[in-house]
């Protein structure tokens, strides 16, 4: 059974900075494609950040230079630490494992539950 948990999340200042954790079992997380969603009230979710197997990582142009993806391996976890919050950083943050599904190799998303940030001006 795969399960991607969540948690960090919190009530922040703005300026503040958290960091999240999603904590993955039951795929093979080193080969996985892991990522970071969020969703607004009354909004689309939206691409956050994401990091690749080798490491290699990308952003969202709105939180590129504050929001860092890593993930440790050894302990099947992806972080994002989220540095210099603003308040429309609200939203719940959504965790995502892009996996190769056998014996046909299919191209498969997992989703986590989600966890509320909250920044307040």
């Amino acid at each position: 059974q795969v399960r991607l948990v969540e948690s960090g999340g919190g009530l922040v200042q703005a300026g503040g900075s958290l960091r999240l954790s999603c904590a993955a079992s039951g795929i093979d997380f080193s080969v996985a494609v892991m990522a970071w969603y969020r969703q607004a009230p009354g909004k689309q979710r939206e691409f956050v950040a994401v990091v690749v197997s080798g490491g290699t990582t990308n952003y969202a142009d709105s939180v590129r230079g504050r929001f860092t993806i890593s993930r440790d391996n050894a302990r099947n976890t992806v972080y994002l630490q989220m540095n210099s919050l603003k308040p429309e950083d609200t939203a719940v943050y959504y965790c995502k494992a892009g996996v190769l599904r056998p014996p046909r190799l299919e191209s498969y998303d997992y989703w986590g539950q989600g966890t509320q940030v909250t920044v307040s001006s």
